[in-house]
């Protein structure tokens, strides 16, 4: 009789959410307080950027299909053997880029915006519930039509996506096995 393999990913995830968004909180709480309204704005408009492009990758690895991945593989094309791994592990790379990095990102924008409304009301002598108001709509907007606008882009392009993301993946993992390597 065969084991039943145990899901834990639903633990992961929840440990990854939660470090990943504890640290990009504390970049956002410290730095934004700190900086000008251009430079907070920058960093905001990081963060929604940071959302959509996750989101995107989320939508092509779940919209890609294994064959091409496979030819590339099996031309022993750089990144290739990632992308497959993406693909078979979709459902985990989709809610790690949509749901942990997509979402945090949205949360963190939302907190980062409140700076920025604050920064521009005190600046500019503005009322705080309405540039409030107006900053929380704006993000909204730029994140729903950003991904809106990427997710037919992710859909066409879903297997060069899936490729370009496990290369620049597999580049980085092999400079971690080099600096492991000399420790």
């Amino acid at each position: 009789m065969k084991k039943k393999k145990r899901n834990n990913w639903p633990l992961i995830v929840t440990i990854l959410a939660f470090t990943i968004s504890l640290l990009f909180s504390f970049m956002s709480e410290s730095v934004m307080p700190k900086v000008g309204i251009i430079v907070g704005i920058m960093i905001l408009i990081l963060f929604i950027f940071i959302g959509i492009i996750f989101d995107m990758i989320g939508v092509a690895v779940t919209s890609s299909n294994e064959e091409p991945l496979h030819a590339m593989s099996s031309k022993k094309i750089k990144g290739a053997k990632k992308a497959v791994s993406f693909k078979k592990n979709a459902d985990k790379v989709s809610s790690f880029c949509n749901d942990v990095i997509g979402d945090i990102c949205g949360i963190i924008s939302g907190s980062a915006g409140v700076s920025v409304a604050k920064g521009l009301a005190s600046t500019f002598n503005l009322n705080i519930f309405y540039t409030g108001l107006i900053v929380t709509a704006l993000i909204a907007a730029l994140t729903i039509g950003g991904k809106a606008f990427c997710k037919r882009i992710a859909i066409d392009n879903n297997h060069k996506i899936v490729y370009m993301t496990a290369k620049v993946i597999s580049k980085f993992e092999k400079k971690r096995n080099r600096l492991s390597l000399l420790i």
